[in-house]
């Protein structure tokens, strides 16, 4: 509550203003900033290469013509060869040149003052449509040689992964995720928090695992580094190469321990079957699991132990068990879907060669997953949940309204019901209205009596009807037959006759004060 305060307020200050003119010229710095920052970084490191290689020949076009590939590659553009199709990319590069488009439109939006939802579009259109164009003029002009790129794929490519970068960069800012997050009830919203929560742990069990293989078969990682080459350029550049298909070997390893497993050609490798062959020599692949190990199915416990803990955080999400339930069902859903996306990325085509394809089978995998979350978080979900409270605790005592006995009355006519108690009280008090405080006959035949200014300031209560009437008897005067007094021993017996039809002691009229 209070960080949408403090948001309210922010976008409550007024933007800096800019002309036309100069807004479009800082959405064309920031578009065409990204794309050369980019394709900067990567011929770079092309350039850090070549130059520590001991045979490379280094020139300054030959490293801006290898890094226009490289930069298509880190957009996840898949490359083609006379072999064959390269189309498992790296992800790390990816990762890295996300992040620097992010910044560039945050720093954009910051600089217009932008805040609202719809301010974004023309950040988001600016970056993508500058990185679609130079990524499908790219595949153009490389046209026909030895590594290309299909332009439209190019296009597209480019476009869809800045425009996403863009997005989330200027998200935070401009509200999006109030405007997606505030139409989810705080069920569905817990469920998608525990769904990334679970998939991040999923990622890191597939990171520990990458990391005890490779540590399980350090001689022969460290063999392959020293046999890549003499030089310190060779060494740098496989090294940067297994740095760069880390995220990819951490997705596999993360699907090898929930049970969907890996291949590449014809090896595979999963907890519950495995067949075996040859790989790259590649120092990051010393990794995978050279045959089958019989303790290999208490892996699966990982996913097991995570649904748990989905389940465990869902239990106090409500106290209705169809509602644990449905935040455990968001929960797998998001996990399935986010693991459905990464093993998409992370697997593809090898040229064509022996290892051809490198799967990670995306399908099996986000239904493993949904399974793993969905199992065993609803029964921990739907056991260890709050339970509704009684409506009653046991030993106290219910209260029920008691009913009208007809039975009881007819046996014991002088039995009050509590219920009919008051209306009997105002059906006496009618009764006594009505026969006793009638207006003296006496009274009526006087000159001064007026009947409707009687009515009209007639008084609230007996009292004052009373010194009403002394009044008038006191200024009118008195005929021949009575002297406008009353009896006091007649007004005695009338008080008394009245207490007694109400039930009263004789010292206490109806307010419950002393008699008069």
């Amino acid at each position: 509550m209070l960080q949408r305060d403090v948001t309210r307020e922010v976008n409550t200050v007024r933007p800096p203003e800019f002309s036309r003119s100069e807004r479009l010229r800082v959405l064309v710095a920031a578009a065409v900033g990204s794309v050369v920052v980019g394709y900067a970084a990567v011929a770079a490191v092309l350039a850090l290469i070549s130059a520590t290689a001991t045979y490379a020949e280094f020139s300054t076009s030959g490293v801006l013509s290898a890094a226009a590939p490289a930069w298509l590659a880190a957009h996840h553009v898949p490359l083609r060869f006379d072999s064959g199709q390269l189309g498992v990319l790296p992800l790390l590069p990816t990762a890295l040149l996300m992040l620097l488009i992010g910044r560039t439109a945050a720093g954009t939006a910051d600089r217009l003052g932008l805040y609202e939802p719809l301010q974004v579009r023309g950040v988001v259109l600016s970056i993508a449509g500058a990185h679609a164009v130079v990524g499908g003029a790219i595949a153009l002009v490389m046209g026909e040689g030895v590594v290309r790129a299909t332009p439209a794929v190019a296009f597209f490519g480019c476009a869809a992964v800045s425009a996403l970068a863009a997005t989330l960069g200027v998200a935070r800012r401009c509200g999006l995720y109030e405007v997606v997050f505030d139409k989810l009830d705080p069920v569905a919203l817990h469920g998608l928090r525990a769904g990334f929560m679970a998939l991040f742990a999923l990622v890191s069990v597939g990171s520990l695992a990458v990391a005890a293989g490779l540590a399980a078969s350090w001689p022969t990682t460290s063999g392959l580094f020293a046999g890549a080459g003499p030089s310190f350029g060779v060494g740098l550049g496989v090294f940067l190469l297994c740095l760069a298909y880390l995220p990819n070997a951490i997705i596999a390893g993360f699907s090898y321990v929930v049970g969907a497993g890996f291949s590449m050609g014809g090896v595979e490798v999963s907890p519950l079957h495995f067949v075996g062959g040859q790989v790259p020599p590649v120092p990051l692949l010393a990794a995978m699991p050279e045959h089958e190990f019989v303790w290999s199915p208490a892996l699966l416990a990982g996913g097991a132990v995570i649904g748990v803990l989905v389940g465990w955080t869902c239990r106090k999400v409500s106290d209705r068990p169809t509602s644990r339930l449905r935040a455990v069902l968001v929960a797998a859903i998001t996990a399935g879907v986010g693991s459905l996306v990464l093993a998409a990325t992370a697997g593809g085509r090898l040229a064509g060669g022996a290892f051809d394809p490198v799967t990670v089978p995306a399908g099996l995998l986000a239904l493993v997953v949904a399974l793993w979350v969905l199992v065993p978080g609803a029964l921990v979900a739907w056991l260890a949940g709050n339970r509704a409270k009684a409506a009653v605790a046991a030993g106290s005592t219910e209260f029920v309204e008691p009913d009208y006995d007809e039975d009881a009355e007819a046996a014991d006519p002088d039995v009050v019901f509590e219920d009919d108690e008051l209306t009997d009280q105002f059906e006496q008090l009618e009764v006594v209205d009505a026969d006793e405080f009638e207006v003296d006959e006496d009274l009526e035949d006087d000159d001064h009596y007026d009947e409707d200014e009687y009515y009209e300031d007639e008084p609230e209560d007996v009292e004052d009807a009373e010194d009403v009437e002394a009044a008038e008897e006191d200024d009118a005067e008195p005929d021949d037959e009575s002297d406008g007094e009353e009896d006091p021993a007649e007004e005695d017996d009338l008080d008394a006759e009245f207490d007694e039809m109400l039930g009263m002691e004789p010292e206490e009229d109806l307010d419950g004060k002393p008699g008069r």
